[in-house]
């Protein structure tokens, strides 16, 4: 099989309150959905591995690292915001889904895979080189971005995310390197409220206004991703699938539906094949209603195949 799907069951330790929306039945949900649906058939389902201290350190900082060794706990949770925590199993966890990342490149570049989708949580993309924010402690899309850029024969990668929220982790990590065409699109104003107005040649980003529906989207990525990735020609396309832009999804406003996230995917996979030999690494973000996270991510998956 050419296209490989990676995720632990490591990624369910890390457990949050018992409200708290980033819970371990977003990955069991969605993972229960494909085998369901059948789509779990057509893809090469492989354990992640955890990512190494070094693929880490590309992104995060010594001292942020070290600090969340420091602070992991062995009982109960470590506060780092309002909307992030430490638990017993995080750290791992995190490890795991920026590892599964870092995995998807490798066999990109490899040649043993063309696209890759890495079922994991927590989410990375709010993750700055030393601020863990927004559910979010390692930037696992990025980790995996400076990876390839380690390999040799990489030169250039996009990263596109269409996670409600804007991607600032990312663009903190890659603003001012412009081997890395970052396209993030997000409701706005809306959280994180950081980061949304840098102007680069390799930054692009796309606000929404809240209430925003499919054809707006559409056309908005039509007119500021399309000739962005078309003028930049990466040699492997990263993706922050954030599924949290869904019209029932309760941390956002947009409206999108499971239509228009096969849309946004088939027109990266269709710059992919352009650019790219196919190949694309697709890392789970945010999504937190559980029928719809798993409906998006079978309709992410449908279109990738």
């Amino acid at each position: 099989m050419d296209c490989r799907l990676m995720t632990s069951a490591g990624c369910l330790e890390h457990e949050m309150t018992a409200r708290h929306p980033e819970c371990p039945a977003r990955l069991s949900a969605l993972l229960d959905h494909l085998d369901e649906t059948g789509l779990l058939t057509d893809w090469d389902v492989r354990e992640a591995p955890e990512a190494t201290r070094s693929d880490l350190e590309r992104i995060h900082s010594t001292d942020y690292l070290d600090a969340l060794e420091r602070l992991s706990p062995s009982a109960g949770l470590v506060r780092l915001d309002a909307d992030t925590a430490l638990a017993p199993g995080s750290l791992r966890a995190a490890r795991l889904a920026a590892g599964a990342a870092v995995a998807g490149v490798e066999q990109t570049l490899n040649g043993e895979a063309r696209r890759v989708f890495c079922a994991v949580r927590p989410p990375g993309h709010h993750a700055e080189e030393a601020a863990a924010m927004g559910f979010c402690l390692l930037n696992g899309v990025a980790v995996a971005a400076a990876h390839a850029l380690a390999c040799a024969g990489i030169e250039r990668v996009a990263i596109l995310d269409f996670d409600v929220h804007h991607g600032n982790g990312t663009v903190d990590a890659f603003m001012d390197d412009d081997r890395v065409l970052v396209c993030s699109s997000f409701q706005h104003p809306y959280y994180p409220y950081r980061l949304q107005d840098v102007v680069r040649p390799n930054v692009v980003n796309t606000p929404l206004p809240a209430g925003t529906r499919g054809h707006a989207f559409r056309n908005a990525l039509e007119r500021d991703w399309l000739p962005a990735v078309e003028a930049f020609q990466p040699q492997l396309i990263l993706v922050s699938a954030g599924f949290d832009a869904h019209a029932d999804d309760p941390l956002g406003d947009l409206l999108l539906t499971e239509d228009d996230f096969a849309w946004v995917t088939t027109c990266i996979v269709a710059l992919a094949n352009q650019y790219a030999q196919g190949r694309i690494v697709s890392v789970l973000e945010g999504g937190y209603d559980l029928r719809a996270l798993g409906h998006s991510v079978a309709a992410h998956l449908q279109a990738l195949l």
